[in-house]
């Protein structure tokens, strides 16, 4: 189903994931990529707005997670990831098996498919069109968010998730450090521009007041 968020800017529930779409300045930017599964749900909304997969100038991925890469073997288009989540987006370096996180990332691995375009490593501060990238790791180590205050919005990723309404962080079996999870949200919190959106990967996205439910939500940690 697509819904739209706010001028510019729509959002693709596929199945228990979240991916988004931006008109960035009239490039259309594709954050995240849903799970090998969400393939066909995407390119049907993505036609809901008149698109097709061949459409997409660039994808955002805030952090290598199979349920975030699912597509990226077919669209062409330069793939941008956090400097430290790069190289396993490419496909370039394994998950860390050892840690709780790279455990179950190693076990999904072979369903993460190698990206079509380059894979682009982003930082900390980074800008891409009208997006600046905050490295804000805890789920993941390379993971990162992507905020457009242009377009009034702030994509988190997993950092953060919905739950009955309300934001909270993410959780401790599926995060990688909870204590970087808990900074990383304070961090981004006091250096959110005042943006309407809020996109998270998991459950619905608030189109109003997002800055401030984040700042909400670290003040509650």
């Amino acid at each position: 189903m697509v819904t739209e968020l706010l001028d510019d800017v729509w959002w693709f529930d596929l199945r228990g994931v979240n991916a988004y779409l931006a008109e960035d300045d009239e490039t259309v930017t594709l954050i995240d990529a849903g799970t090998p599964i969400s393939r066909r749900p995407l390119a049907r909304e993505l036609r809901e707005l008149g698109y097709v997969f061949e459409d997409i100038d660039r994808v955002l991925v805030t952090h290598y997670d199979v349920d975030h890469v699912g597509a990226l073997n077919r669209i062409d288009a330069p793939v941008y990831a956090g400097a430290i989540d790069a190289p396993l987006v490419a496909g370039d370096r394994t998950p860390n098996w050892r840690t709780r996180k790279g455990f179950t990332q190693r076990l999904a691995a072979p369903f993460c498919p190698t990206p079509t375009g380059p894979v682009r490593s982003v930082g900390d501060g980074d800008t891409i069109g009208s997006f600046t990238t905050y490295h804000t790791p805890g789920h993941t180590p390379g993971h990162v968010a992507y905020v457009s205050e242009a377009l009034s919005v702030a994509f988190v990723g997993d950092l953060v998730r919905e739950s009955d309404g309300h934001l909270v962080a993410s959780p401790w079996l599926v995060s990688d450090d909870v204590g970087q999870v808990r900074s990383s949200i304070e961090e981004l919190a006091s250096e959110l521009p005042a943006v309407e959106a809020l996109a998270m990967g998991h459950g619905i996205p608030f189109n109003r007041a997002g800055h401030d439910r984040l700042r909400e939500l670290a003040g509650r940690l």
